[in-house]
């Protein structure tokens, strides 16, 4: 039995946060060791009794998307009450503070190894960040999968042209202010304002899967996948001798049963690369209906290139012309030596707005903060 210090307070034999970030890794949530480290750190900021900020400050380091909260919730309930009197798990995670919360925050907090331990984790977890995908072994794929899909999605708003009511609009809403004129207090006449209506600007993304993008072409489909959880509006493609759209099989909810349909939806894997004629494809076939609003495309191609590059360059700015602006990441890139000097790159660079490297965590983490803050300019 646990020792008790207390009517309702019980000792936790449990000594560091592990075991829950391990919980929350068994039902599908990315919780990396220097998030751990992160936790710790929040605990000691947050009054330890009151169960709605230890609550708070663990939900906001470990739940990256909406769809976590109800799983992170039940296993917050089921880990802190099995640590403290072994109640039965409440429906609301947030309910009235419990004293049990205080000392078994503190018995997390005075774990001696915790810092040493979470400060190695991070360490080697940021040496990893930065390494090349090419470079990875199994087990160092995996964690980048996880960092990716763990990343922080703060995607911008952008103005559209339709109206909204609001009280504190610049523009003042007529229609429905002499609307109000012909209700019991229309003498007052009091105006209606009203202000643009905001949304997020749709992504398009078209992914190179040929076989000199074999090594990166699985962790960029995980970014996607990722993409398409975090933001409203993401349309995935991809391309070696084809074009083959894929939005719908990377709307499974787990990476890997997205990755799987991927696979089984795709004939042309590492195969040759006809960047042209996939663009054509697209500017051809899904242009007009995916094109409204002003969307973002992001390319992911090495740039080497089979097909004809008059072909690549004017569909490249056939596409250009039909977006707000156009990402092109290339793995390449992140070498310090590197010159877009093959055909396919010579052909793209006078139509596209960004070229980056996308070699890995980091490259990946750089062009979230580049969609995040491209808003209404270009």
């Amino acid at each position: 039995m646990p020792e008790r210090s207390g009517p309702g307070i019980v000792r936790s034999p449990v000594r560091d946060l592990s075991t829950f970030a391990g919980s929350l890794r068994g039902r599908g949530l990315t919780v990396t060791p220097d998030q751990v480290g992160d936790m710790a750190r929040a605990l000691s900021i947050v009054d330890p009794a009151d169960r709605g900020q230890v609550h708070a400050a663990l939900q906001a380091l470990s739940v990256t998307g909406p769809d976590q909260r109800v799983v992170f919730d039940e296993e917050f309930v089921r880990f802190f009450d099995r640590l403290g009197d072994r109640r039965e798990p409440r429906q609301d995670a947030t309910a009235t503070p419990l004293p049990a919360m205080h000392p078994i925050v503190q018995d997390i907090l005075e774990t001696p190894d915790l810092e040493t331990t979470s400060q190695e984790g991070a360490s080697a977890t940021e040496s990893l960040r930065s390494r090349d995908f090419a470079e990875m072994d199994e087990d160092e794929l995996a964690e980048a999968r996880r960092l990716v899909m763990a990343m922080m999605w703060q995607p911008s708003d952008v103005r559209t042209r339709r109206w909204a009511p609001s009280p504190a609009g610049p523009v003042p809403d007529l229609r429905r202010t002499l609307r109000r004129t012909t209700r019991p207090e229309g003498d007052l006449m009091p105006i209606v304002r009203r202000q643009r209506r905001k949304r997020q600007r749709p992504l398009i993304v078209i992914a190179d899967i040929s076989g000199s993008m074999e090594k990166y072409a699985e962790l960029f489909l995980v970014f996607a996948h990722a993409a398409q959880r975090r933001m409203d509006d993401v349309e995935v493609f991809t391309f070696s001798t084809e074009l083959t759209r894929i939005t719908e099989d990377l709307r499974r909810r787990d990476t890997q049963s997205a990755l799987a349909r991927v696979s089984k939806s795709v004939r042309d894997w590492s195969g040759g690369t006809k960047i042209g004629s996939a663009l054509a494809e697209w500017n051809r076939r899904w242009s007009r209906r995916l094109a409204r609003g002003g969307p973002i495309a992001l390319i992911l191609s090495d740039g080497w290139d089979c097909g004809d590059p008059d072909l690549l360059g004017a569909e490249m700015a056939r596409l250009a012309r039909s977006v707000h602006g156009v990402i092109w990441l290339n793995p390449l890139a992140a070498r310090a030596d590197y010159q877009p000097a093959t055909r396919g790159m010579r052909a793209v660079l006078p139509h596209i707005d960004h070229l980056l490297p996308a070699a890995s965590v980091v490259d990946l983490r750089g062009v979230v903060r580049l969609l995040d803050s491209m808003g209404s300019t270009r």
